[in-house]
């Protein structure tokens, strides 16, 4: 038994879990390839043109499941609420819906619904509805399904809040050799942002532009919302003065809130898609909050037709400024050190270096 995931929205959050847990009940998940610029293209034919960019790639990646896999089987859940009063997105939310009447192939969709603001939506019965389609009803089985996806989606949170890179944690989590980032052993970077978005923009290279990269050529260490532990994002909330409404807002919002206050934090760099409507309320909150803690911010917003050109000038930009600031916070520090003591001591002048 096979089940297509298409490598785009939740996978980037969720595809551990569902490996461990469709793996253990003996369903092979198969991935689609990774978004070229035909998945772009291919998707992007099947929506109107207001439909933004990750439910775009969405749709490319269930065409590839089917054309190019031969993949019947296909996982598309519908994440309404992943906790009481806390909600996705209506795209996320309506996936399912949007691919059944997009997509005119012949397939098998797969479409649980999680909704924890309901009673009768919970964790178990999506679940039982994710297998039932192959004949699996033994709760029990499904149980100890769960226990086995859990078990390797933590492998893989714990991972990534050490450092470890999206694709990294993944491959040691499935073979169950989880690694850690030596924090002791690594290169010191004159400057430093976080880089905030969600899943399935920052880990799509074609979306993200390979944005990690890009900052470590120009000598920039990137933080994420998943260095963070979930207290330390609620904490952000606070610093940001407001509350939990969205599902994906603690990678935003509750990250942006606590590195604003992180002083090892140079400054912040979001990236989102045009068009999308949660993500423009966080970014105004951002902003705004930003300007208050004297923190420069970058905020680049992608679609289909973005050039990889002007996403190089404008990091190269941004981190030109930073490491200005930067040299007159030393200047500024060493000056007043000067008058003083009327000397600036070796070590000083190497620390602040």
């Amino acid at each position: 038994m096979k089940i297509g995931i298409p490598r785009a929205m939740n996978y980037y959050n969720y595809h551990p879990f569902w490996h461990g847990f469709f793996t253990y009940l003996g369903i092979e998940p198969v991935l689609s390839s990774k978004t070229t610029k035909k998945t772009v293209s291919l998707g992007s034919e099947l929506v109107v043109p207001e439909t933004c960019l990750p439910v775009k790639i969405f749709m490319g990646h269930v065409l590839d499941l089917i054309d190019n896999k031969k993949i019947d089987v296909i996982f598309v859940p519908s994440h309404q609420s992943i906790a009481p009063k806390i909600y996705n997105c209506s795209k996320i939310r309506g996936l399912p819906d949007l691919v059944r009447n997009v997509v005119k192939k012949n397939f098998l969709l797969i479409e649980p619904t999680l909704d924890k603001s309901e009673k009768s939506q919970g964790l178990y019965e999506y679940l039982y509805e994710s297998v039932a389609p192959f004949g699996i009803t033994d709760k029990k089985l499904i149980k100890k399904a769960s226990k086995a996806g859990w078990e390797l989606q933590n492998r893989f949170n714990e991972m990534m809040n050490s450092g470890v890179m999206l694709d990294e944690a993944l491959e040691y989590a499935i073979k169950g050799h989880p690694q850690k980032n030596n924090a002791k052993n690594e290169k010191k970077y004159p400057v430093n942002v976080a880089v905030l978005s969600h899943g399935y923009n920052l880990y799509d290279d074609k979306v993200s532009m390979k944005i990690f990269k890009k900052l470590e050529k120009l000598g920039v260490k990137s933080y994420i919302a998943e260095n963070l532990t979930m207290d330390e994002m609620k904490k952000g909330f606070m610093v940001l003065n407001t509350h939990l409404y969205w599902a994906n807002e603690y990678e935003m919002t509750g990250a942006a809130g606590c590195y604003l206050v992180d002083n090892k934090t140079d400054g912040i760099i979001t990236l989102t898609s045009f068009g999308c409507g949660p993500d423009s309320i966080m970014i105004e909150r951002i902003t705004r909050f930003a300007k208050r803690h004297n923190k420069p911010l970058l905020n680049l917003t992608v679609d289909e037709h973005t050039g990889e050109a002007g996403f190089i000038t404008r990091l190269e930009a941004f981190t030109d400024m930073l490491l200005r600031r930067k040299r007159q916070k030393v200047i500024k520090s060493l000056s007043k050190q000067f008058a003083e003591t009327g000397e600036i001591k070796e070590e000083d002048l190497i620390k602040q270096l």
